[in-house]
């Protein structure tokens, strides 16, 4: 759990004083002039954040090119992105003519819209290249994951058919081989690199907000595993708007011992559902938020069926809601996955409602929608069954 959640696919303090400085812009002009985008197509500012953001700002292409004007009180980082697709391209929203320029590809398989927005040119932001030159550890990590994958991924391959087949003698074999005893020491080896590496980023530059921004721009969620990361940042570091986000995702307010939203959501014939008629004649209900493309939902898999084979026949049932944007995903992973129990797919209004900032997210409820855990998985999850479900 100490490091999964950091991506891997995939300075000195700068015066905030300086941007408003009188010879300053007085806002930003952000200028795209992008090939390969079609004309109408919806570009999009959205915050870097764990949670769930709305964007800032939407525009329109129109001959390769679009422009964004605004104001930046503070230097905020954002993700450009076209609207429901995947792919996107960081930078650093300050108060200067910002040029963003390049070519993309649309890339639809398997059903899913995606452009490599990541590789465009951004000029005229110097916040941004400070944010570009902090963030290319990623392709050192990413370089050691596809190394690793190329390396073991016959193993891999194996192991996935195994899964899928159900075939528990041959699973058992194969975790038994030299290959994957090989597999599991070059990960273990792997995730160390990437949280020293990580952590590096960090802890150099925990006086300003660079720290914590780079805390969150280099995972997917946050543990107590980074707790002594925070204390060690500056007050100026803490006192941000970074550092708060760091702040209130650690030392979150606790949320067990109250109710739970109701919620509507869809089954896959069209029905609409209620959390109230999915607890009813339930003990205890486990909602769960995930994805696809979630490698630590998956990874918790597993968990859940165990304990759903252990609980379901007194009073237990789990509530899977993705937050998948394309539907197809969804429906692969489901196949690829067997869940035996209520799935949903998300349009965003459940996960917002329930103001999940990150995902694998769970929520165990009693009968009368009551909070009795949060996010619980593997052993914690078990030991917290088998306390309530004697």
């Amino acid at each position: 759990m100490k490091t999964r959640h950091l991506l891997f696919i995939p300075i000195a303090a700068l015066s905030l004083a300086a941007c408003t400085s009188p010879s300053a812009p007085a806002g930003y002009t952000l200028t795209g002039q992008i090939e390969g985008l079609p004309d109408g197509t919806h570009v999009q500012l959205v915050p870097v954040s764990h949670e769930r953001t709305q964007p800032i700002a939407d525009t329109t292409v129109v001959g390769g090119q679009f422009t964004f004007t605004g104001t930046a009180d503070e230097p905020l980082a954002v993700l450009l992105m076209v609207k429901d697709a995947y792919g996107s391209r960081r930078l650093m929203l300050e108060n200067a003519a910002i040029d963003v320029s390049g070519r993309v590809e649309a890339d639809s398989t398997g059903g899913s819209l995606n452009y490599d927005l990541e590789a465009l040119s951004v000029t005229g932001s110097p916040l941004s290249a400070r944010y570009d030159s902090l963030m290319s550890i990623r392709e050192r990590m990413g370089e050691l994951y596809e190394s690793n994958a190329e390396k073991h991924k016959d193993i891999h391959q194996a192991l996935t058919a195994a899964r899928q087949a159900k075939d528990t003698k041959k699973l058992a074999e194969l975790q038994a081989s030299e290959a994957y005893k090989a597999m599991a020491a070059d990960e273990a080896a792997f995730f160390h690199t990437v949280d020293s590496l990580s952590r590096k980023a960090v802890m150099d530059n925990k006086d300003s907000f660079w720290g914590p921004l780079m805390l969150i721009s280099l995972t997917t969620y946050l543990t107590d595993d980074q707790k002594p990361w925070y204390e060690a940042f500056s007050d100026e570091a803490k006192a941000s708007r970074y550092g708060q986000m760091v702040k209130d995702e650690l030392y979150p307010v606790g949320k067990a011992g109250t109710t739970v939203p109701d919620f509507k959501v869809k089954d896959a014939d069209g029905q609409e559902v209620t959390l109230a008629s999915l607890r009813e004649g339930k003990k205890y209900v486990l909602i769960d938020f995930w994805a696809s493309w979630c490698g630590p939902c998956r990874r918790e898999i597993p968990n859940l069926k165990e304990q759903y084979k252990n609980y379901a026949d007194k009073g237990f049932d789990i509530v899977s809601i993705s937050i998948d944007k394309k539907k197809a995903d969804w429906e692969k992973a489901l196949q690829e996955e067997q869940l035996p129990w209520h799935n949903f797919l998300d349009d965003g209004s459940v996960a917002d409602l329930y103001k999940v900032s990150s995902i694998p997210a769970m929520y165990l409820i009693d009968a009368e929608g009551v909070m009795v855990g949060e996010n619980l998985r593997g052993e914690a999850l078990a030991k917290k069954l088998a306390e309530l479900l004697k």
